[in-house]
């Protein structure tokens, strides 16, 4: 179901679904900015899945803040970036970039997971932290290092080896910092997106 209706006379009404509106004014980022630049980079779509992800850092006496949107429409990705943005002038500013990458350029979807205590992990408990990265060939990462033959006693050079690997973007969810909801649900659109990529389209579960 599309989410744009038509008013007599005047452009399709863009809203987002209300999950999606309430996880982005739960992150607490500007909500106001943040729901208009990710409504109109979904530009009606549907939103099949999604992902909010809110992040703090600290830079010497600066705390800055960071939310990500993650959208997965039946064709695309969508990606949105908002930010604290610091001026010389210490005016208060931020940034809001969004992304659109097609569900066949996505290469690929990693979820490493972190699990304490592995001895006594109970299957579909989301006890743990996990990192997803998604890849769809914007950055590479380049790993070398020294490539070695099998003689132990060899001293010659034989160059480097290394693996190239699709890295665009890294979001590290915790179930003690951010709750075991929010790694269930980072869980979930991985599941989505996952499903999505061989063909193309995705599909709500």
């Amino acid at each position: 179901m599309r989410r744009a209706t038509q008013q007599s006379g005047q452009e399709p009404v863009r809203t987002l679904p209300a999950d999606l509106t309430e996880a982005i004014n739960r992150a607490g980022y500007y909500p106001s900015l943040v729901v208009d630049v990710v409504e109109s980079a979904i530009a009606g779509d549907e939103v099949v899945s999604h992902l909010v992800h809110q992040e703090t850092t600290f830079d010497s006496e600066t705390v800055r803040r960071h939310v990500t949107v993650l959208v997965v429409t039946p064709d695309r990705l969508v990606i949105a970036h908002a930010d604290d943005h610091a001026e010389p002038d210490e005016k208060l500013m931020a940034t809001a970039t969004t992304e659109t990458v097609p569900l066949t350029a996505v290469r690929g979807v990693m979820l490493t997971h972190v699990v304490a205590e592995p001895d006594t992990f109970t299957p579909g408990t989301h006890g743990r932290d996990i990192t997803l990265t998604l890849g769809w060939g914007a950055v590479s990462r380049l790993d070398m290092i020294p490539a070695q033959c099998g003689d132990p006693e060899c001293a010659a050079d034989h160059g480097f080896e290394g693996t190239i690997a699709s890295d665009d973007i890294s979001l590290r969810v915790s179930s003690a910092a951010d709750g075991e909801d929010a790694v269930g649900r980072a869980l979930a659109f991985a599941r989505v997106l996952s499903a999505s990529i061989g063909g193309g389209h995705a599909r709500r579960p």
